[in-house]
């Protein structure tokens, strides 16, 4: 056999024979390292520890404690939960099992509908498998012979991804583990044996390929971890975000409603967010008027020829709606790029006049499939706090850095943690590599001067440009996808934006896509599961109810209220005839901070009786006093 040089995951070099697998040269290695160990990396390719290898190569280890390790883990699990729905239900036919960020799913087409008493059979079921430790094994064979196996076994699906590959690919992968064979890509766990912790959290419905005109699917989500300790600590993130659920808070606090009437997606605000909506744009607005942007404002349509020449037609068309006018079609929009370039080209531009960034507090239609839809997460209509900026390219690195502390004080306010990854080109996008390179290298250098600790995200940029993607974390740690910075050399090109530079001659601005909050409703939906409903004062609804004890004090209870309305405070009158403690408990209930109980010596004193939703009695205090107290919890946000 020939050797073969390969560097080991401490840097080392050492030799070994052709056809070696990785986990024989882990095993000579460092033995003790194989129980925690999942898969690895050949030149940077992930592969099974059982691979063998063929060429000079460097390995580096995946831990099951690991992100990379995790996912494996948990894709390992799907194909266990699988094997298990195949044993107890006759007929049931598997179609795709992904992990995803928090855990797993897989979809099965089945003639009854699985039960939450199913999931606790198929879960004893998958103990069972585990017990066994059968190990995971790759096969690979030519495509036509997977479809044939697939074919005997009745898994039209699986015909169908098989019969859908490019023409290109003849050799196909499968796994198997005690009798089941799944088509699959890989790495997996070396044996059902290492899973140590999981559990099968609920039942969904799923469209086959997410199209609703497909069959309706059963969808069984389930979660895995490297331990007993970390799934316990998830599943009691689970449960808080349960009390949580900003759709469930939504209602109890009257902030909106999703009405079928009205239509799926489609976000109806009642008074109390409405008021949550308006103070949070207000913010936004004092914030980008003090940094240099001019306001804007589009059109909801545009003629499709611009949404042709944007290349939105031919790459975002499955998401837009269209309408006709007088035999003119047009494009609802589902960005609000289109006007600000039209409104830059409206004149002659310099290189003096640059950068001009535009702000626009712009509502957005996406045609999101009904399976996708969530609360305030994903809608059909929303709005983003949209600022495209065009520069020159020299200024460029100070445009993003400006974004990029425009973000972290946003997330400072609003009370959160954020992490950042930079997305890069897409498989479908527009535009030349050149362009791609400088769009990107702008991005990383900007990250860079501003020392700014970041993840690469392959491929997941927008068509047009790459991005830095703003991750804000919530309350139980949960990230979510809000502030976004997009740079752009290849629509200012389709457009012909220009400017007059030093030299006289005409130059092509840069462009860039940024939103700092992003979907003002999914923000909102954040901000609810965040504070738990329980707003900060400054952002709060109503900040004060006053509750009087008697019919005999709502005279002066009147006076105290009008005197807050007029100074500028969001307070609300209980005067019911009501026990007080009935009241004090309904507005705890509805997240109030403070409650102002007037009663006998309140209203001979002059005062109130300031109580936090907490419960804590502040004692009484003059009426400037109390307004003095919200001005200071809330002056250094607005």
């Amino acid at each position: 056999m020939n050797e073969i040089r390969i560097v080991l995951p401490d840097g080392s070099v050492s030799q070994c024979n052709q056809g070696t697998t990785i986990k024989e040269i882990i095993t000579s290695w460092k033995k003790e390292m194989l129980p925690s160990l999942v898969a690895a990396k050949l030149n940077n390719k992930p592969v099974d520890l059982s691979h063998p290898i063929e060429e000079p190569a460097t390995i580096l280890l995946i831990n099951i404690e690991a992100k990379e390790g995790v996912e494996i883990l948990r894709h390992s699990i799907s194909h266990v939960m699988a094997q298990a729905v195949k044993d107890l239900f006759q007929g049931v036919q598997i179609t795709i099992g992904p992990s995803i960020e928090e855990g797993f799913y897989y979809d099965f087409d089945y003639r009854e509908n699985f039960t939450p008493e199913d999931l606790a059979k198929i879960e004893e079921r998958m103990r069972e498998i585990i017990a066994a430790n059968h190990p995971f094994v790759r096969q690979e064979m030519s495509r036509q012979e997977a479809v044939f196996l697939f074919r005997e076994k009745g898994e039209t699906y699986k015909v169908e991804l098989l019969n859908e590959l490019p023409e290109d690919v003849k050799t196909v992968s499968l796994y198997s583990q005690g009798g089941y064979v799944d088509l699959c890509r890989g790495p997996h766990i070396p044996s059902t044996g290492m899973i140590r912790a999981f559990k099968l959290l609920n039942l969904a419905g799923a469209y086959w390929r997410g199209d609703e005109r497909n069959k309706m699917l059963q969808r069984i989500y389930g979660t895995g971890f490297a331990t007993e300790k970390a799934l316990a600590e998830y599943l009691h993130i689970v449960e808080e975000a349960k009390k949580r659920d900003h759709r469930k808070l939504g209602r109890e606090l009257d902030l909106f409603q999703i009405n079928d009437e009205a239509g799926p997606g489609l976000i109806i605000f009642h008074p109390k967010g409405a008021r949550l909506r308006n103070i949070i744009e207000d913010w936004e607005r004092k914030e980008h008027l003090k940094r240099g942007y001019e306001m804007v404002m589009g059109p909801q349509i545009l003629k499709v020829d611009l949404w042709k020449r944007s290349g939105h037609f031919d790459h975002y068309r499955e998401n837009m709606y269209f309408t006709e006018v007088e035999n003119q079609v047009y494009g609802i929009k589902p960005m609000n790029c289109l006007s600000h370039m039209l409104i830059y080209k409206s004149k002659i531009r310099s290189y003096r006049d640059l950068p001009l960034r535009y702000f626009e507090l712009g509502t957005v239609h996406r045609h999101e499939k009904t399976g996708v839809l969530h609360g305030l997460m994903r809608v059909r209509q929303f709005t983003q706090d949209d600022a495209h900026i065009l520069c020159t390219p020299e200024q460029l690195n100070g445009e993003i850095t400006a974004i990029a502390d425009f973000v972290s004080y946003a997330m400072k306010v609003f009370g959160f943690d954020y992490d950042v990854e930079l997305s890069t080109r897409p498989e479908k996008s527009i535009g030349s590599d050149e362009e791609w390179e400088m769009a990107t290298a702008a991005l990383e250098r900007a990250l860079k001067i501003s020392k700014i600790e970041y993840e690469v995200n392959e491929g997941d940029g927008a068509f047009y440009g790459p991005k830095i993607d703003f991750k804000l974390k919530d309350a139980l740690k949960r990230k979510w996808q809000c502030a976004t910075i997009q740079c752009d050399f290849t629509l200012p090109d389709r457009f012909d934006l220009s400017y007059i530079g030093a030299d006289g001659e005409r130059h092509r601005p840069v462009m860039l896509h940024r939103v700092i909050l992003g979907a003002i409703e999914r923000f909102m939906g954040v901000l609810i599961e965040h504070y738990a409903g329980a707003f900060p004062v400054w952002l709060s609804p109503v900040q004060a109810v006053l509750m009087t004890v008697t019919d005999k004090h709502i005279p002066y209870g009147e006076r105290v209220y009008i005197e807050l309305i007029e100074a500028g405070i969001r307070a609300e009158r209980d005067f019911r005839n009501e026990k007080l403690g009935y009241k004090i408990r309904e507005a705890q209930m509805q997240k109030v901070p403070y409650m102002l109980v007037i009663g006998d010596r309140e209203m001979e004193s002059n005062r109130v009786s300031p109580r936090e939703r907490s419960g804590k009695d502040l004692g009484a205090t003059g009426v400037n006093e109390f307004i003095e107290l919200i001005r200071e919890k809330s002056t250094q946000y607005q």
